[in-house]
């Protein structure tokens, strides 16, 4: 067996052939490396053949998790394509506007997406569309079972592009993030080396794979390193409780955002739920509020807070297990191959404790966006910082924290105010399930905080009570001036809050 160069699965497939690669929860397919290597040489002929995907091309994929689509992913290797994810939550319009941009020559689509794929492909005239079905009777699974024939695989170097991730563009057009096989292999090498990823590993994929925290915190690491991925198609508290609480499952990570933490802590079982035997449940995304984590640590599970992006890699700081507790509310260290700073509005660094814009640099960090080189000098310095676009701040032993997205913050009175920290307040409040804040238009100040809140069942806080805690833990002009009660916020499909989407009238 000839082993392509950054194929990881065919490595795997010669080195530990027999090691279950990937087990989907959906339709209890179990594949060894073995077979996983066979399913991705036959997409690849499937894809070259078929569907005219060359070296070169970018290949859409719309679906839910499901095996397939890292099948698909590895596939792109073989033949030198570029994986193309699509967010299966954006409407079609913004659909239309990727494909526009990044015109794959293909979009293989699950069938629940089916209306939406023929619009999108009247609209931006893409080639070819083909379905999947999870392992049911597809365009896919009949392409593999005809495929025949030799694959040979296209020089590659590492800074070539893999993947292009689009954004989420709440503030804008959806922007394509290239991510690079240097980028891929180094978040995985650091991955390993901040949360434990073995060839042991056992990984619940449940974020989105469109999403970098879907495909790369710990899918892809968990591949690189010859461990299993177990795929979940979509998020359910109970089910995703009941899972990491299986002891013949025995999984070993997985990565959340906050919003997925506080509600699993709701279900009748967690209270009672053994989960010793989970190596790393990272959390990312979004800010982690204080309270959630210490509820985790009260039953001795450490919440791994860890902060990155699409842009870098997307491993840009962890917190290690050993830590989770002493340095609460810290997002952690940078890894061994990141370089950090902090910086004020003239690219200036900032003494340790004061708030700037947080710059990265490393071989885990985009070369740019896709059809946008000319924009380059917007997102990165002459030396090659890419600014982030997060507030942060670093205390004196090292660690860093993530105060906000500067674009979250508002100024109220002519003071600096960062949700994060006021959201952090709130959440200690028994009462309350989740919260956010976000500032808007006053005649007085400017700007004041408004607090969004979702109480827990059964809870009778008023917005009395949540203004007199902050007033009793927060400079004043810190604390909302209003509280908005609400069923539920808004989220994307990782679960992260959309605060432009929240109350500002």
């Amino acid at each position: 067996m000839s082993i392509p160069a950054n194929d990881w699965i065919a490595h795997h497939a010669r080195f530990s052939p027999g090691q279950e690669a990937v087990h989907d929860l959906a339709s209890d397919r179990h594949f060894t490396y073995t077979e996983f290597h066979d399913r991705v040489d036959r997409a690849a002929l499937y894809l070259r053949d078929s569907l005219g995907v060359g070296d070169g091309d970018r290949l859409a994929v719309l679906s839910h998790n499901d095996s397939d689509v890292f099948e698909l992913q590895f596939a792109c290797r073989r033949i030198g394509a570029i994986f193309l994810p699509l967010n299966w939550r954006l409407a079609v319009p913004e659909l239309e506007y990727i494909c526009n941009d990044a015109t794959p020559a293909a979009l293989l689509y699950g069938t629940e997406f089916v209306e939406e794929t023929a619009e999108v492909q009247r609209l931006s005239g893409v080639p070819r569309i083909a379905t999947l079905n999870n392992g049911g009777d597809s365009d896919y699974e009949a392409g593999l079972a005809a495929a025949s024939g030799s694959v040979e695989v296209p020089p590659r170097e590492l800074t070539d592009i893999w993947t292009v991730m689009y954004t989420s563009g709440t503030t804008g057009r959806p922007k394509g993030a290239k991510i690079t096989y240097q980028m891929a292999i180094f978040n995985a090498v650091q991955c390993a080396m901040t949360v434990e990823i073995t060839n042991r590993s056992k990984n619940l994929v449940f974020l989105p794979t469109f999403h970098t925290g879907g495909l790369n915190v710990y899918a892809n690491p968990i591949f690189h390193t010859g461990g299993t991925n177990v795929v979940l198609r979509t998020f359910e508290p109970a089910y995703f409780l009941e899972l990491l609480s299986d002891k013949q499952l025995h999984l070993t990570h997985a990565l959340g955002v906050p919003t997925n933490y506080l509600m699993m802590a709701q279900e009748p079982g967690f209270a009672t739920a053994d989960l010793s035997h989970l190596v790393c449940l990272g959390v990312g995304g979004a800010a982690a509020p204080l309270a959630l984590i210490e509820e985790f640590g009260a039953k001795d599970i450490k919440l791994q807070q860890g902060w990155g992006m699409t842009e870098t890699g997307p491993l840009g700081l962890m917190l290690s297990g050993d830590q989770a507790i002493s340095r609460v509310g810290s997002s952690g260290l940078p890894p061994m191959y990141v370089r950090l700073k902090i910086v004020d509005e003239a690219d200036d660094e900032v003494t340790p404790g004061e708030t700037g814009e947080l710059l990265i640099k490393g071989p885990t960090v985009t070369p740019g966006y896709w059809n946008r080189e000319d924009e380059h000098d917007q997102f990165f310095t002459p030396d090659g910082w890419f600014h982030t676009g997060d507030a942060a701040r670093q205390d004196e032993d090292g660690y860093y924290y993530i105060v906000d997205r500067t674009k979250d913050m508002f100024i109220s009175g002519g003071e600096n105010v960062y949700p994060v920290e006021v959201e952090n307040v709130i959440f200690q409040l028994d009462g309350v399930l989740e919260n956010a804040v976000i500032g808007i238009p006053d005649e007085k100040w400017g700007e004041v905080g408004r607090a969004c809140v979702v109480l827990k069942e059964g809870s009778n806080l008023d917005d009395g009570a949540i203004i007199d805690h902050c007033q009793s833990q927060l400079a004043r002009y810190k604390v909302p001036k209003q509280v908005r009660f609400m069923d539920e916020l808004p989220h994307n499909a990782t679960g992260k809050v959309l605060k432009h989407e929240l109350p500002r009238d």
